[in-house]
């Protein structure tokens, strides 16, 4: 199995998660009217980290967030060669005029993130939405989409693909790069 090389070690995805943290208290304040919703799978995982960081800094119990179930509106879901497994959405607030933060751990074609705001139309009219990923893959996008928040940014080949790491499932946060995807890799970008 390839091994891929460490673009973010913890020390330093601590250091991002702040720095986005920060970030978005800089342009939203007191979140009021505000919300996190994170896209399902792996965008979840960022969100959660972001509202746990948010929480604390903020020195409040809680702020709006959610979990956002994409499956079914995305354009590849009926020529996959196997089926796709639905999570939960789980949105119990009306997005209705409010400012939405709507996060993915890798921006990389711009398909999930065509899909996550098809989805978010079911929960109300947004007044702005704005898009965060820790990673930007700016080169190998297919749709007019870009984030207003990023933590890092990787210029690879098409043929490479970015694998982020969350503490509770591996053992540690991290991001690696690899130079090829293979058949065991589905769920990088």
């Amino acid at each position: 199995m390839e091994k891929g090389r460490v673009i973010l070690n913890p020390e330093r995805f601590k250091l991002t998660i702040d720095r986005l943290c920060h970030q978005l208290i800089e342009e939203y304040d007191d979140f009021k009217d505000a919300c996190i919703i994170g896209v399902q799978q792996n965008g979840v995982s960022m969100a959660t980290h972001l509202h746990k960081r948010l929480c604390k800094i903020l020195k409040r119990k809680e702020l709006e967030y959610g979990k956002l179930d994409i499956t079914f509106y995305r354009d590849d879901f009926r020529i996959r060669d196997k089926p796709l497994e639905a999570s939960t959405t789980e949105i119990d607030f009306l997005v209705e005029n409010k400012r939405v933060i709507l996060v993915d751990d890798v921006l990389y074609t711009g398909r999930t993130i065509h899909a996550a705001l098809t989805a978010l139309q079911h929960y109300g009219r947004p007044r702005k939405v704005e898009l965060l990923c820790l990673i930007d893959r700016r080169f190998n996008r297919h749709l007019p989409i870009y984030a207003d928040y990023s933590g890092l940014t990787v210029d690879a080949l098409e043929e490479a693909y970015v694998k982020v790491e969350w503490e509770k499932e591996h053992g540690e946060n991290r991001v690696l790069l690899f130079a090829h995807k293979t058949d065991k890799d589905q769920n990088t970008k």
